[in-house]
């Protein structure tokens, strides 16, 4: 199984927080860096498959302090060796598909092939809307509501484009939001009609490219944090990428996962049952249950004073001691058959030590148990 870690990287412990503007604070800025290339280090060493980070902005209360995580990950990579880094997520609608592809494709070069993409559509008002007000689109309840139509083909438009960046020299595209090149674009560059593509004689520029493209091929690897709907499961189905489910409702994730399976299959991909799919949740590991469960108190304030607000239902928690997590680990791998799992970290409201520790805890107490599967 791979094991990749899912960094929130909040900027400061309750205390700092509940201080007030701790997001403006420099000196936790520089501690949280710091905290987090350590324990990427680390990660790294113990032989932990990927590290992911999210993005959000305007952050000023210090949650979820990550307003690039492409610099991120590229912050990460040259401080590892083995470790793959990505986004969990790039939230779409709020950016120019040729932005996001080229940066997702310089970064795969830099780190040799280590990079792996997340998309997302995105649900707090405060930055979707304002980043993709000249789009027209703002973010989503997935409610079946006008607005939330719109951000989801906003979406799958934006990743359509972004794949085929990736895998053509040049292209066109011709779509509700996005027409690329824009209509009458002049390029009669000589260099281009040379040595290029896309240019015709008179001016007209009919395709373009982006360089570098991916180092990997045809792409990066793609995921889909957090996976709640049957219409985002088919479609990834579809298009090959890997929805990360984090609810504790094992039935409910036995449907995504059969959702998943019959679209794939029925796109000509041949799955079983399991394959494609990832599962993701909070990590509480202790070397009693004491610990773990300071941890846990720790998650629940973050998550009441964070999380619930946005409407967000009580995630998957692996609580205990390294044997209860492997149970817990190997009992919910039983029912669903993943072969990846991303286990959330709450880096930076957690002591560093403690943090530390518990990677170290998973990786020599409990990543040893799920060899080969």
């Amino acid at each position: 199984m791979k094991f990749h870690l899912f960094m929130l990287p909040t900027i400061g412990r309750r205390h700092e927080l509940e201080q007030g503007m701790a997001g403006t604070r420099d000196d936790l800025y520089q501690r949280m860096l710091q905290e987090i290339g350590e324990q990427a280090r680390l990660a790294d060493e113990m032989g932990f498959y990927g590290l992911g980070f999210t993005e959000h902005h305007f952050h000023i209360e210090g949650f979820e302090l990550s307003t690039n995580p492409v610099l991120l990950d590229m912050f990460v990579g040259m401080q590892t060796k083995n470790l793959k880094v990505g986004q969990l997520a790039t939230v779409l609608p709020a950016h120019h598909p040729l932005n996001v592809a080229e940066d997702v494709a310089m970064l795969d070069q830099m780190t040799g092939g280590r990079a792996y993409a997340g998309f997302a559509r995105g649900y707090q008002d405060r930055w979707v809307n304002t980043l993709g007000h000249n789009l027209g689109v703002g973010a989503t309840s997935s409610d079946k509501s006008q607005r939330d139509l719109d951000n989801r083909r906003a979406f799958e438009e934006a990743w359509h484009i972004i794949k085929l960046a990736w895998t053509q020299d040049t292209f066109s595209y011709d779509g509700h939001f996005w027409k690329i090149p824009p209509p009458d674009t002049q390029w009669d560059i000589p260099a281009t009609l040379k040595w290029g593509k896309g240019a015709q004689p008179g001016g007209g520029l009919k395709e373009l490219g982006i360089s570098p493209r991916p180092l990997q091929k045809p792409h990066p690897p793609v995921y889909a944090p957090f996976t709640f709907s049957a219409t985002t499961s088919r479609f990834w189905a579809r298009e090959g990428g890997t929805p990360v489910v984090i609810s504790d409702d094992v039935e409910f994730c036995k449907t995504l996962f059969q959702v998943y399976m019959d679209e794939a299959n029925g796109a000509g991909r041949d799955l079983k049952y399991g394959q494609g799919m990832a599962m993701g949740g909070a990590l509480c590991l202790g070397e009693t249950p004491e610990q773990a469960q300071e941890m846990r108190e720790q998650f629940d304030w973050l998550f009441e004073t964070w999380f619930v607000p946005f409407g967000f239902p009580p995630g998957l928690v692996f609580q205990g001691t390294p044997e209860q997590v492997t149970e817990q680990i190997r009992g919910l791998h039983k029912e669903l058959q993943f072969p990846e799992l991303f286990l959330w970290l709450n880096t930076g409201l957690v002591d560093h030590n403690i943090m530390m520790r518990q990677l170290e805890l998973f990786a020599t107490k409990v990543m040893p148990n799920f060899a080969g599967e």
